[in-house]
């Protein structure tokens, strides 16, 4: 089925409901947090888990702070100022554990690299990827871990200008294109954001920033509000979910709003 059809066939779901199912979503995130004692508990402190002593002290940041830190970041990848690495006085401290100070859900693009477009080192990031850049319910899991244990403080949902997933769905939709093996799945999950743009009858030069920004909008909303864990860390102020686009032509990230 095409997803022009899906996105038809369900025009009641509102941009909330348009999320992950809860039978897959607390069967898997039950098996994997079980393993780390959280099953009976819908949030957990990682000091109740994690050593004291975290390996990467300066990542103890607030929301802002940690915010602050990405885009300053990027700002010097921009101006080609990044800071030398030196992994090697690293790997002790990291092989006793990891303190992310903020997570990625980047798009799979080989072009896009969030510890390069960031500046950041081991250790400082955590990232998940999936071409579209789109919440899954291993990538939320994922992203629970970091949070709950890890005590990552931000969540930024990182699309992309030229992303061929985004082109897909929007072939998938004008088209009715059928797209080979698991290929269509992509632009079925990709379909709401073109359909909502759509909707607005954007200019055909916009499109694709259109198309980009609203996927990247509906990512932020679905993360936010989607679980427990998620919504009550986001309730609390102890996390902050953002949005940007990284621009290939600049390597500049620009936050979506």
């Amino acid at each position: 089925m095409c997803v022009r059809c899906v996105v038809s066939k369900t025009p009641h779901l509102s941009q909330s409901e348009q999320t992950i199912s809860p039978k897959n979503l607390f069967s898997r995130r039950s098996a994997m947090f079980a393993m780390a004692g959280l099953a009976a508990a819908p949030f957990v402190p990682a000091s109740a888990l994690a050593k004291s002593d975290p390996p990467r002290p300066e990542n103890q940041l607030t929301p802002s702070a940690a915010l602050d830190r990405l885009m300053q970041g990027n700002a010097r990848y921009v101006k080609g100022e990044t800071t030398p690495k030196d992994f090697a006085s690293t790997r002790a401290a990291l092989a006793q554990g990891q303190n992310p100070y903020a997570c990625l859900l980047s798009c799979a693009d080989s072009r896009v690299g969030p510890e390069f477009c960031f500046d950041e080192s081991r250790g400082d990031l955590f990232v998940t990827r999936v071409a579209g850049n789109y919440v899954t319910t291993d990538i939320l899991a994922s992203l629970e871990y970091a949070v709950a244990v890890l005590n990552a403080p931000l969540i930024m949902v990182l699309g992309h200008t030229q992303c061929g997933a985004i082109g897909a769905a929007i072939d998938a939709y004008d088209n009715h294109t059928d797209y080979p093996g698991h290929t269509q799945s992509i632009t079925t999950e990709l379909a709401p954001a073109v359909a909502a743009v759509k909707g607005k009858k954007p200019d055909a030069d916009a499109l694709m920033h259109d198309v980009t920004v609203q996927n990247v909008r509906m990512n932020m909303a679905k993360l936010a509000t989607s679980t427990p864990i998620l919504r009550r860390a986001v309730d609390s102020g102890s996390l902050k979910v953002v949005g940007g686009v990284y621009q290939l032509d600049t390597g500049k990230v620009e936050l979506v709003s």
